[in-house]
């Protein structure tokens, strides 16, 4: 069985390391300049996208970090805003400012240099528009209407994208998917939701008879790692549009039986796993709809990519009083 290269820096731990949660903002920052144009790269060095190149990846944190910041910024107002300490009109505004800001120079509306650029602008989008959720009560109707006009028009970018570029239907597409519909809930877009449900149904069909998404198996030594991945839109997918889905309970429970035992995962894949270090707290959302496995909720659990602080219930979330009937 192949070894995982220890040395090199995993590509999904930025994303699955969860931060300390949100302190209490101060001062509003000066708006950054809008990032027009995204110029992102790959970084793997290897078939099966699982050798990370430590200058390709620096490369590549240092163009998305206007991005990067911009969506950390807006999800720690957005999660202050909701706190459990209070509301704070002062942080909502901010948040909303820095949003209507950059809608008003169409933002990440201009040339995205490679693929790794039109995954920035998704994991983006996704993120803010679940933390605009947050904000939207403190919002104007001039700010609405701004700010929803530019996620919609991402929206549409994103989905134009995924439909023409006919790439593989994995993770990324997932993640597209749960960019359009977080759009589209906060901004009532019936087209955008029905594009979303249909990347989750999509996925759903591609679920194996033991919970495993083979696309994800693919990825060699970090399989493990894109199941994780894979998962997270999709459980936030269901939320948003209410399924409950039998399929969606197997990829959990392959994904979480996995991460603590991963001798299946490297029986079936023929690699030894990187483990995932830290809790899956996302996971979180997925008990909230389903109250499906159990598994205690974090206390530290920040992901912007998801809208923030993740031990708050979205305003966009579906939360189960009781187990539904699954179909």
């Amino acid at each position: 069985m192949r070894k995982p290269n220890t040395s090199a820096i995993g590509a999904i731990a930025a994303v699955l390391a969860f931060a300390p949660l949100f302190v209490q903002a101060k001062a509003c920052s000066p708006v950054p300049p809008a990032a027009i144009d995204i110029d992102a790269n790959s970084y793997y060095s290897d078939r099966n996208h699982s050798a990370v190149d430590p200058v390709l990846k620096a490369r590549n944190v240092a163009n998305t970090k206007p991005t990067n910041d911009f969506l950390e910024e807006v999800a720690r107002r957005a999660s202050v805003y909701q706190g459990a300490t209070g509301e704070s009109a002062a942080d909502a505004q901010c948040g909303l400012d820095w949003l209507a800001n950059w809608a008003k120079q169409d933002a990440m509306l201009g040339k995205m240099t490679t693929s790794q650029s039109y995954f920035q602008r998704k994991w983006t989008l996704s993120g803010l528009a679940l933390s605009y959720a947050k904000l939207k009560p403190a919002a104007s109707a001039a700010q609405r209407q701004q700010i929803e006009g530019w996620l919609s028009k991402l929206a549409d970018a994103t989905m134009l994208h995924s439909e023409q570029s006919k790439g593989k239907r994995n993770n990324h597409y997932y993640w597209e998917g749960l960019a359009v519909t977080a759009a589209g809930a906060v901004t009532g877009e019936a087209r955008h939701l029905a594009w979303g449900r249909k990347v989750f149904d999509a996925a759903m069909e591609q679920v194996a008879a033991d919970g495993s998404l083979p696309r994800e198996m693919e990825r060699a030594v970090k399989a493990l790692h894109y199941h994780a991945f894979a998962a997270t839109p999709l459980v936030m997918i269901a939320s948003i549009l209410d399924i409950q889905s039998t399929r969606l309970d197997q990829l959990m429970q392959f994904t979480l039986k996995s991460a603590a035992d991963p001798a299946y995962i490297e029986q079936k894949t023929g690699f030894t796993q990187e483990r995932i270090d830290g809790a899956m707290g996302w996971v979180a959302i997925y008990e909230r709809h389903t109250r499906g496995t159990g598994t205690p909720e974090p206390k530290r659990n920040w992901y912007p990519r998801l809208g923030g602080d993740l031990t708050q219930v979205n305003p966009l979330e579906h939360i189960a009083n009781k187990p539904a009937a699954k179909p």
